[in-house]
């Protein structure tokens, strides 16, 4: 008994000692300091932006991985576009250039596909005006084929994106536009649009017409060029076409609006609508003058339809033309394939609307330069550059678009880098008659396999743009439509460009309407002038950006 209390007794003690040992170590951890724990590393954010190098495929997929990286595997834009019926390239361009671009991914393992919607239009006022509008609040398209004129409205209200930066990547590109055409596309020193087209005006004569009423076409281009025919010989020639009883009328224009057509007499009277000294629209008294002149006496001698301004393109104007009821038509380069393409000509056999055909086209029309308004002047044509504008709110529609912002913008410039090709460019100039705006596409048309191969649809084009165009390439793609475009070429040496003020349109819809005033003989040409300086005086915006210069000319008549 006593022996078993003693052990008990040696027990606890030694419990007790196991207690204070562990307690010891445990003061000891406790004051040891912490082991340090590795961080857990954070994954790489996805890319926002891509620093574009000019390299095409290199920016293409780089953008593509950093979307593919954000989750994104659909962009969607849509393109608005405006023009005649050939013309459809303006949006076809740039729905080619989203499936090269996805091919390019496809074939580097980028998970990613555009897709474009399009919208056409005959009339381009009306289609930018709606743009305007539907830009605040999100409505209007994310590319805008149009005008060059509207490139410093939009840019002023922040409505396109200044793509400078982007352009400084690609030098190349930039040096094979014709550089005329390349400084159509900048505003302020900044550049805000890639060119997409351009074309020269000429005056059509009508051969069957000329025969008939004895008048001879033989080296007349060539006289035109010289400045030894006139707006004067224009009209005794459209007098006497109109009093043998040839046509019914001696010259026939564009309705609704000066710009760009009417505006060549501005030029070809030798005045001006810009000072880039000041940077101010002009009023050229004289030279406008003598242009409402001109038509106030053809439409008081019965040579202009007096309501021409509001005669219809389709059933009025090219009808007309094409029938030989007028002498001369004032019009573009692509009405030469627009009157191939398009039913306004009557079957003298069937009595069935159709187009003409190419040989029909070149046995009726012979073409000049816009003349010269009198003598010592010199022949002009104007050109407008239609151009690609980006919204600056391209792909909004699109997910994370605060966030992607950038990369929307940058795949955007990228889809109309690829829109420039020089075959898509060809192509849409070929068959619209309208002149290449690169030297690469020029070579391209010039090179007679290749035309060949576009006629058979043998070019790499994706199958929806292939039959989307199918039969206008049939209808348009000949000897003798690339020999047009070859021989209207030099028309460009000659060319002017209306300016690219923000409120030139304004002025320009002055001008239409003191046209049709002198039409209808409700103003004669000096009252038609004093109406439009008072309505710039009207307005102030208008007022403080506009000169007035030289004086109506004391005893000027026409012819």
């Amino acid at each position: 008994m006593r022996r078993s209390k003693a052990l008990s007794k040696y027990v606890v003690i030694g419990i007790v000692a196991i207690l204070i040992v562990i307690a010891a170590v445990a003061a000891f951890l406790m004051q040891a300091p912490p082991t340090e724990e590795k961080p857990t590393a954070s994954p790489t954010p996805a890319p926002t932006k891509v620093e574009l190098t000019g390299n095409f495929e290199t920016d293409v997929v780089e953008v593509g991985k950093a979307l593919e990286a954000n989750g994104i595997s659909e962009v969607t834009y849509s393109v608005w576009a405006a023009g005649d019926p050939n013309s459809v390239i303006r949006v076809l361009g740039i729905v080619e250039a989203a499936n090269r671009i996805n091919k390019i991914w496809s074939d580097n393992n980028v998970n990613v596909e555009i897709n474009i919607e399009t919208r056409f239009e005959r009339e381009f006022m009306p289609l930018f005006e709606e743009f305007l509008s539907k830009q605040p609040t999100g409505q209007a398209s994310d590319f805008l084929a149009n005008s060059y004129i509207y490139i410093s409205t939009l840019a002023e209200e922040g409505y396109i994106l200044d793509i400078t930066d982007y352009v400084s990547k690609y030098s190349e590109l930039v040096n094979d536009f014709y550089p005329t055409i390349f400084e159509a596309v900048k505003w302020k020193g900044r550049i805000y649009a890639l060119p997409q087209d351009t074309e020269a005006r000429p005056l059509y004569f009508r051969k069957d017409v000329a025969a008939c009423a004895g008048l001879d076409l033989t080296g007349l281009a060539d006289k035109v060029r010289n400045g030894e025919f006139t707006w004067s010989d224009v009209y005794n020639w459209a007098k006497q076409a109109k009093e043998s009883g040839c046509a019914e009328w001696g010259v026939i224009h564009r309705k609704g609006s000066a710009h760009p057509d009417l505006i060549q007499f501005i030029y070809a009277f030798g005045g001006r609508l810009y000072n880039p000294d000041t940077g101010k629209l002009v009023i050229d008294k004289e030279a406008i003058y003598k242009w409402l002149y001109v038509e106030w006496k053809m439409a008081r001698d019965g040579l202009i339809p007096e309501n021409m301004m509001e005669w219809d393109w389709g059933t009025q104007i090219h009808p007309t033309t094409v029938h030989g009821k007028t002498l001369i038509f004032i019009g573009g380069t692509w009405h030469w394939t627009e009157w191939q393409t398009r039913s306004y000509y009557t079957d003298p056999t069937t009595g069935e609307p159709r187009g003409l055909t190419a040989e029909e086209v070149k046995e009726f029309f012979y073409y000049t330069l816009f003349p010269a308004g009198e003598s010592g002047k010199d022949p002009v044509t104007l050109s407008q550059p239609f151009v690609w504008v980006i919204n600056s709110r391209a792909g909004e529609r699109n997910p994370k678009y605060d966030t992607l912002k950038e990369l929307y913008h940058e795949l955007a410039f990228l889809i109309l880098v690829k829109a420039s090709d020089p075959d898509i460019n060809a192509i849409h100039s070929i068959i619209s008659s309208h002149l290449p705006v690169r030297k690469a596409s020029a070579q391209l048309m010039a090179d007679e396999d290749w035309v060949n191969r576009l006629k058979n649809l043998e070019l790499d084009l994706s199958d929806e743009v292939k039959d989307q165009i199918s039969e206008i390439v049939a209808a348009t793609v000949n000897p003798i439509n690339t020999e047009f475009l070859a021989n209207v070429s030099y028309m460009l040496d000659y060319t002017h460009i209306a300016p690219i003020h923000p409120l030139y349109p304004k002025l320009a819809d002055i001008l239409k309407d003191a046209v049709d005033m002198v039409l209808r003989n409700q103003k004669d040409p000096a009252a038609a002038v004093q109406y439009i300086i008072d309505t710039v005086n009207a307005d102030p915006d208008l007022a403080a950006e506009v000169e007035v210069i030289g004086e109506i000319p004391s005893g000027w008549s026409y012819p």
